[in-house]
């Protein structure tokens, strides 16, 4: 009997087990999407990045900041209360001891009038932290979101060099297999077998090199998106790319950029930041003026000792206003507007750095989609040439009308070609994309 109660206690367990490992594969399904393109996978950063995820607490801080600075204008109200005990020999020579007690309770509260406007500089002050914060997560996002793009093209470039790399392969064991026939008849020479085999072996050493590429070039992105490590991960390759782009005028193109992007914009609330710092600063050398209320009881055991009586007789009602002048504070004031002044300046200087890095970043980008399309260009008749005497060499070969060695120069140059096409295509497409990007359009191959 025991030993049946145990089976089953045992199998309650693992169907428990079992039901729990399911819901969580389903809840990891669920959160994780199934097909891998690109938009899905900036989608699935901004909400997974760990580092847009840290940036959005940063906001929820500053958004608390800004709160308790609304709230410094308010009064403040605090209550209290207090018990305490004595114990004391009596002065006679009598053994005996008293024990007396008191207690009190009460209400405070402090507002503050006037501060030289540093409340209220204090509440912009925090406001702009916000926003601030905001852009500071915007500008996270657009380069993350080129990080992603980057990675994602690598992958594409690594999947469709494998793909001609396998025909490459499939190529020379055919070949192989040919010469090796040509062999055993006594129509090729051994040292024609040798060539085919050490092709065929650069050839599958060419294909793992790409399909290492490929795993490495996925954990990147990986990284990028937090995804989990055990979780299968395969990204879409599309039918078409889009290599070309809306190419307006620099000028243009940087002027919309200093209006619109997230780090001017983050830049310019620096500097206003920077000014609100030092009107605080300034504010030290005005006066301070608040005014403190407060209510209160208090009893003691006396010989007529009664609380009720006593919290009745005792209660009062104070207030009062304080003005706090700064007559003489070490320095204190001096030294912090003159470190705000500094500070307004290093953030006039972020600023300007701001602008000269976008306004070359642009220039970079427009010279790159030039250059881009013009290699592609370039690279797609190259490849279309190399492949037609590729195609002519091989026929050749086959017919016995051209010699392995000038097989393999006209092999190896379309090898060439078709590597710097795929890189130039691709190349083109981010080209495009990023300078697409700094026009605000969202990112699509």
């Amino acid at each position: 009997m025991l030993n049946l109660r145990k089976l089953r206690y045992n199998l309650l367990l693992t169907s428990l087990l079992l039901m729990a490992l399911q819901g969580y594969s389903q809840d990891i399904s669920q959160a994780v999407p199934a097909i891998w393109d690109l938009e899905t996978c900036l989608q699935y950063a901004k909400t997974n990045n760990i580092q847009l995820r840290g940036l959005g607490l940063d906001k929820q801080s500053a958004e608390q900041d800004l709160l308790l600075a609304k709230a410094a204008v308010l009064p403040d109200l605090y209550g209290s209360a207090a018990q305490s005990y004595n114990h004391y020999n009596k002065a006679t020579g009598i053994a005996n001891s008293t024990l007396n007690y008191q207690g009190s309770i009460g209400l405070s509260s402090a507002w503050t009038l006037y501060q030289g406007g540093y409340l209220k500089t204090d509440i912009k002050q925090k406001d702009l932290s916000v926003q601030s914060a905001a852009y500071a997560i915007e500008q996270a996002r657009n380069d993350i979101s080129i990080q992603i793009t980057q990675t994602y093209l690598s992958i594409l470039v690594d999947k469709e060099s494998i793909i001609y790399l396998q025909d490459l392969v499939k190529t020379s064991v055919a070949q192989l297999a040919q010469a090796n026939k040509r062999f055993n008849t006594g129509s090729a020479a051994k040292k024609e077998v040798v060539q085919f085999e050490a092709q065929l072996a650069t050839d599958q050493y060419n294909l793992t090199a790409a399909q290492n590429a490929e795993r490495l070039d996925k954990i990147s992105l990986r990284q990028i998106l937090q995804l989990p490590e055990k979780l299968d991960f395969e990204i879409v390759r599309p039918l078409n790319i889009s290599t070309t782009a809306d190419i307006p005028g620099l000028a243009a193109v940087q002027q919309y950029a200093f209006q619109n992007r997230p780090e001017i914009k983050n830049a310019q609330l620096g500097v206003q930041i920077a000014d609100l710092n030092l009107q605080k600063a300034k504010t030290g050398y005005l006066p301070t003026l608040s005014l403190g209320a407060g209510i209160g009881t208090s009893y003691a055991k006396d010989p007529s000792y009664n609380a009720f009586r006593q919290f009745d007789n005792n209660f009062y009602q104070q207030a009062g206003l304080t003005l706090s002048v700064p007559v003489f504070t070490k320095r204190q004031n001096k030294t912090a507007t003159a470190k705000a002044r500094i500070a307004v300046a290093q953030s006039e200087l972020s600023m300007e750095d701001t602008k000269t890095t976008l306004a070359l970043g642009t220039e970079k980008a427009f010279i790159n989609v030039q250059n881009a399309g013009s290699q592609f260009s370039s690279a797609t008749e190259q490849l279309k040439y190399n492949t037609e005497i590729y195609r002519i060499a091989t026929q050749e070969l086959n017919i016995g009308a051209a010699n392995i060695v000038e097989y393999y120069q006209q092999r190896n140059l379309y090898v060439q070609a078709t590597q710097t096409y795929i890189q130039a295509k691709y190349n083109a497409a981010l080209a495009a994309r990023i300078y697409e990007f700094y026009l605000g359009k969202p990112i699509k191959l």
